[in-house]
């Protein structure tokens, strides 16, 4: 059965990225994230994490398509 949850620190994995940039994504709320337990440890669906990453994509693509590459 695949894990319904992930760590920050599987995002971080995943994403090829800091913690301190995971903890920005989610205070930011463009990466959405529950806290559970007694001591409030974030954990983030992974359907949410798709999500993001599906809204990257086409953030990308959209910068793309006016012109905006990013790329130096």
């Amino acid at each position: 059965m695949d894990q319904r949850f992930l760590s920050l620190a599987d995002v971080t994995e995943i994403l090829q990225i800091t913690m301190s940039q995971a903890r920005a994504l989610v205070r930011s709320g463009e990466l959405r994230a529950i806290q559970i337990g007694g001591k409030g440890v974030w954990r983030v669906e992974n359907s949410e994490l798709e999500a993001y990453i599906e809204r990257m994509y086409a953030q990308t693509a959209d910068r793309l398509r006016s012109g905006d590459s990013g790329i130096d």
